[in-house]
């Protein structure tokens, strides 16, 4: 089968698309990545994306965004297509996580709510192809989390051997942070997966605040390495109940969001601290929180860090986070960007987009996307609402297909 995955993750700065090709086979699927494209909102679209995230606007800008951002998944999908020399009927799936603008915890971890939009219909309408999406709530309504969908990808092609001196920890950094930890094939460890806090968001925020605007994130950790970490800070934001909470558990930009940065800047300017130096120790705290739940919920001692995502593009943060791996385990872990890994599909820009290919590859066969173990879900789930196109009447999927894991 040949599935587009399309997702605009938590910084919503751009749409990521991929075209992969899934073939089954006997313990595992396998995936090839055929063309990936990353394209980026107009800044009236992220700015509405924002407000909605920010809980303003009314119902009629949400119901009318969902529209607006089907028509720009549906033209994402097209432009991929394009790129992989193809066209819409050569395409069997679209998978598209959509744009998650809520997503509602309460006090106890119990999850009240999650919407991603961007209209499935209008992208099934636009391109032809039936259009799997909403992938969340399945998850949600048999009790769990909803987040992170990620581990059903890892656990499928990054686990490591039954050789491996510990657990793997595949460490996602968005808008928010999330972790799967993989134990070793044959272990009767289960893998474990979460939220690790703020990921990119507040560097954003921050890189954003001191250029005046200039920069939308802080390019290479250029202007945290001029910065000066306030640790007394970081260790007073990692006392936020979050932090502390046990698995499973899933956060967003509900949680960490521009608010919550504006008040940790006016901390920071209590403090004493320049605009750089904000953007060094907001870098810590990113740096500090993956770390310090890595000490507290890690299964197994971890052997590998594999960091994807955009924050895989900071070598400032990744030379934090394994400083203070080092600090707060006593692990000398290696740290590996997932582009970096051999015999994985795609790199760690299209990962998630491959990943949402990969569930409504499982999803059109009936197939359980979920890893309750991650997610705290009642029992195995296959996630998301198919959305019929044009190809549907004569689609057929692939062979029943059985993972072995």
């Amino acid at each position: 089968m040949k599935v587009v995955g399309l997702l605009s993750g938590t910084s919503a700065d751009a749409i990521d698309a991929v075209v992969a090709e899934i073939t089954a086979a006997s313990a595992r699927p396998q995936m090839r990545q055929l063309a990936f494209q990353s394209i980026a909102w107009l800044p009236q679209e992220r700015t509405l994306i924002e407000t909605l995230i920010a809980n303003q606007g009314d119902t009629r800008a949400l119901s009318r965004a969902g529209f607006l951002l089907g028509q720009r998944f549906a033209q994402a999908a097209l432009r991929v297509i394009a790129e992989a020399g193809l066209t819409p009927a050569d395409v069997d799936l679209i998978g598209s996580h959509g744009q998650t603008v809520w997503h509602e915890v309460a006090q106890d971890g119990s999850v009240q709510s999650t919407l991603q939009i961007g209209e499935a219909a209008i992208i099934a309408e636009r391109t032809g192809i039936t259009t799997v999406a909403d992938f969340r709530v399945a998850d949600v309504a048999a009790g769990g989390q909803g987040a992170p969908l990620i581990p059903i990808f890892d656990q499928l092609f990054l686990r490591p051997g039954p050789e491996s001196a510990g657990c793997r920890a595949v460490q996602n950094i968005g808008g928010i942070g999330n972790v799967t930890f993989l134990p070793p094939m044959g272990s009767a460890t289960p893998p474990l997966a979460f939220d690790t806090g703020p990921g990119n968001a507040l560097i954003d925020w921050a890189a954003a605040q001191a250029t005046d605007g200039a920069l939308a994130f802080d390019v290479d950790g250029r202007l945290a390495a001029q910065g000066r970490c306030e640790d007394e800070l970081v260790e007073r934001w990692l006392s936020h109940p979050y932090f502390q909470q046990s698995p499973p558990k899933s956060t967003g930009r509900e949680r960490y969001s521009h608010a919550f940065a504006e008040r940790r800047r006016k901390e920071a300017d209590a403090a004493g601290l320049s605009a750089l130096d904000f953007v060094a120790t907001v870098t810590e705290l990113t740096a500090a929180s993956i770390a310090d739940s890595y000490r507290r919920f890690a299964p197994l001692a971890v052997s590998e860090l594999i960091v994807c995502g955009g924050g895989a593009r900071n070598p400032a943060l990744l030379s934090r986070i394994q400083e203070q791996v080092g600090q707060r385990c006593g692990w000398q872990v290696p740290v590996v960007r997932y582009g970096d890994v051999q015999e994985v599909p795609g790199d760690e820009d299209s990962k998630e987009a491959l990943c949402f290919a990969l569930l409504a590859w499982l999803s059109i066969q009936g197939e359980a996307g979920n890893v309750p173990a991650c997610t705290g879900a009642d029992g195995l789930r296959a996630l998301g609402k198919i959305t019929p196109g044009r190809n549907f009447p004569g689609m057929r999927a692939s062979r029943p297909y059985r993972p072995h894991m």
